[in-house]
C-alpha cells in the first residue's frame, strides 16, 4: 500500500477541510433537533456542497464522484468529526448511501429513474427496512416479514423496528425485506422490495430514541407496520430469493463507511481531550500533567493510528480484489473500530467532567453514536464468530 493520498484526494481533502470550516462547524451548535423534522439550516449548507463539488463522494462509478474506497476514506473520516452535519450536508449518510448502492447495482432502470436519480439529488430521504422486534435479526434468515405474489403484486405484512431515516418527513421510500418462499434454502428465502412511503397499509407507528436521543440529525429511527401493503411486481428489485445476497453486497461498504467516520469522531474526541486537559487544573497542576491523563492521551493515538490503518487495508483490498475478497478486513474493523472509539471517547468524557454528558460539547452524542455501531449492521458478536469460523476453516481443510 502507498500511504501517500493521491492528487485526487488531496485535492478533495483540501476542499473538504475548508468547506467544514466555514459551513458545518459553525453550525453544530444551533443545527441539532430535538425533534424528527431535520434542522432547516440543512439545506443550504447541502446547496453549498453541490456548488462546491462535494455530493455523493461515497459512490463510485457513473452514478457518484467515481472516487476508489481508497481515496473516500480519508474524505469520510473528515465527515465524522461532525457526524450529524458533515454525511447528510455532502448526501452521503446512512441509510441512503447503502441504498443508493443497492439501486445503481441491483435496480431496474425504472427503479433508478424513479427512487436513484431523486436520492442522488438529495430530492427525497429512504429507508432500509430489515431489522424486527419479535426475531433475532443480528440473523437476517430469521426474518419473519411476507411479501407474497399476488398476480402483478407483491403484498407485504410485517412488523419492522428500529428503521433508521424513517421519521424523516422527506423519507419517500423503503426498500423491505422480507420472505418469499419460507420452504426454500435459507438463503435465498429472502428478497427486496420497493415500498413507498404513503402507500396503503404502511404505518409508521412510532420514533424511537438511542440512548435517548432522537437521531433527528440523521431522520430518527422508527416502528413500521406493513398491513396487507399491495406494491406492483416490478417494485421487487432483483430476483425472488436474491434478497440477502443484496443484503451482503448492501453492507459490506457501508460497515466501511461507519469505520471511515468513525475515525473522525476518536480524532475529534482526542483533540477535545488534550484541550480539556490543557486548561483545567484540578489539584494544583493541569490535567495533563497527571499520569493517568496522559496515558489515556498515548492510548487514544496509538489505537486511532492502528484503526486507520485497518480500515485502510480494508479499502485498498476492496478496490483491488473486491469486497468478497476483503470479507476478513471488513468485518476485522467493524469489530474493532466502534469498541476502540467508543474507549476514546469515554476518556474524553471523563476528562471533561459532567460538562462531557451534556449538549455544550459533541461528546454524547458521539458516544451515543460509537456504541450504537457496536450493534447496527451486525453485533460485535456475530462479526467474530464469523471470523472465527473462517480462520479456523484454514485448518480444517488442511488437516
Amino acid at each position: 500500500m502507498d500511504f501517500e493520498f493521491d492528487a485526487k484526494t488531496e485535492d478533495y481533502r483540501k476542499r473538504l477541510l475548508a468547506f467544514m470550516d466555514e459551513y458545518v462547524y459553525p453550525l453544530e451548535s444551533s443545527f441539532h433537533t430535538d425533534g424528527w423534522e431535520p434542522p432547516a439550516a440543512l439545506a443550504p449548507v447541502q446547496a453549498a456542497a453541490k456548488e462546491a463539488g462535494l455530493w455523493n463522494l461515497f459512490l463510485p462509478g457513473e452514478h457518484g464522484a467515481g472516487l476508489t474506497n481508497l481515496q473516500y476514506a480519508p474524505l469520510a473520516e473528515i465527515t465524522g468529526r461532525s457526524p450529524g452535519i458533515a454525511p447528510a450536508a455532502l448526501n452521503c449518510a446512512a441509510p441512503d448511501t447503502g441504498n443508493m448502492e443497492v439501486l445503481a447495482e441491483f435496480g431496474t432502470p425504472e427503479q433508478q429513474e424513479t427512487w436513484l436519480k431523486p436520492l442522488l439529488a438529495g430530492e427525497i430521504r429512504s429507508a432500509f427496512a430489515m431489522t424486527e422486534p419479535q426475531v433475532a435479526s443480528s440473523d437476517a434468515t430469521n426474518i419473519g416479514t411476507r411479501i407474497e405474489r399476488d398476480g402483478d403484486e407483491y403484498v407485504i405484512n410485517g412488523r419492522k423496528f428500529y428503521i433508521t431515516g424513517a421519521m424523516n418527513p422527506n423519507c419517500k421510500i423503503f426498500i423491505v425485506m422480507g420472505k418469499t418462499d419460507p420452504d426454500a434454502a435459507r438463503h435465498v428465502q429472502q428478497s427486496q422490495i420497493l415500498v413507498p412511503r404513503d402507500t396503503p397499509g404502511v404505518t409508521v407507528k412510532r420514533g424511537m430514541t438511542v440512548f435517548g436521543y432522537t437521531d433527528g440529525d440523521h431522520g430518527g429511527h422508527a416502528e413500521i407496520l406493513f398491513e396487507n401493503v399491495r406494491v406492483p411486481a416490478t417494485n421487487l428489485i432483483g430476483e425472488e430469493g436474491g434478497g440477502f445476497a443484496i443484503s451482503q453486497a448492501r453492507l459490506g461498504p457501508g460497515r466501511i463507511h461507519h469505520c471511515m467516520r468513525l475515525i473522525g469522531m476518536a480524532e475529534r474526541a482526542l483533540e477535545l481531550l488534550c484541550t480539556r486537559a490543557l486548561t483545567r487544573s484540578p489539584f494544583g497542576k493541569p490535567l495533563a500533567e497527571q499520569g493517568v491523563v496522559q496515558d489515556w492521551i498515548a492510548e487514544s493515538r496509538v489505537r486511532i493510528e492502528q484503526a486507520r490503518l485497518l480500515v485502510l487495508k480494508a479499502a485498498w483490498l476492496m478496490d483491488t480484489v473486491g469486497n468478497r475478497g476483503a470479507h476478513t478486513e471488513i468485518q476485522a474493523i467493524k469489530i474493532v473500530v466502534p469498541s476502540t472509539v467508543e474507549w476514546i471517547i469515554d476518556k474524553a468524557i471523563q476528562a471533561h467532567g459532567a460538562a462531557g454528558t451534556s449538549q455544550d460539547t459533541p461528546l454524547a452524542a458521539l458516544w451515543a453514536s460509537a456504541r450504537t455501531l457496536r450493534l447496527a449492521d451486525g453485533p460485535d458478536e456475530v462479526h467474530k464468530r464469523s471470523l472465527a469460523h473462517r480462520e479456523l476453516k484454514r485448518y480444517r481443510s488442511s488437516s
